[in-house]
């Protein structure tokens, strides 16, 4: 029987024999206590080990530089960079532009066929450094605002899956700076699950 099914089925202090209140029986009650608190102990380490390795298979959102190396600019093509990638949900867009020459705003399709900002504009985005987290599954509509360059080809539309749905690896590997940027929330969250896991060892042994 493994441990963890010993963890929620077997009870050490469960007993059918019935119980004297003498001396002995009292130090074995209170040796079987000794064990449960231990036997508990190592229990609650077991599956919080299992909570934060679920907790990293989960957490492996992706962080994409719209453009690539060419970033949000009006040279790069950027229908066949999102045609590259498969986004699921609580995945990070970046764009990166001179502050002032271009900026990112999310739209409605109408607004994204005509370039027409007059209605539809759902989120500005103007830093220079911005970074839009996906939170639904829907399609996302991006263009640039400065005049000439939503209809010179600075726009893009991508679909958004959830995050249940398998995630398809780029059609083409990205420069070794891009990918690191990318697997960047990965090794955050590494980093922090394994110092939670190094301060239960303390308490624990």
């Amino acid at each position: 029987m493994s441990l963890l099914h010993s963890c929620f089925i077997e009870n050490p202090l469960k007993s059918k024999k019935p119980l004297f209140f003498n001396h002995s029986i009292i130090t074995s009650i209170h040796f079987k206590a000794m064990k449960e608190t231990k036997f508990f102990k190592y229990c609650r380490l077991l599956i919080i080990l299992m909570i934060n390795f679920l907790f990293l298979n989960g957490a492996r959102s992706e962080v994409y530089t719209v453009g690539d190396e060419e970033e949000w600019n009006a040279d790069a093509d950027f229908v066949s960079w999102a045609q590259k990638y498969k986004f699921s949900v609580g995945d990070v867009l970046r764009f990166t532009y001179v502050k002032g020459q271009h900026n990112a705003y999310e739209v409605t399709e109408d607004t994204y066929r005509s370039c027409n900002v007059s209605s539809g504009v759902l989120a500005k985005y103007e830093s220079g450094n911005d970074q839009i987290k996906l939170k639904q599954a829907k399609k996302y509509w991006f263009i640039c605002n400065v005049p000439g360059h939503c209809l010179g080809g600075m726009r893009f539309s991508i679909d958004v899956n959830s995050t249940s749905e398998t995630i398809t690896p780029p059609m083409e590997s990205s420069s070794p700076l891009n990918s690191c940027k990318s697997y960047a929330p990965v090794r955050w969250s590494m980093g922090i699950n394994l110092m939670a896991f190094g301060i239960l060892v303390r308490l624990y042994f």
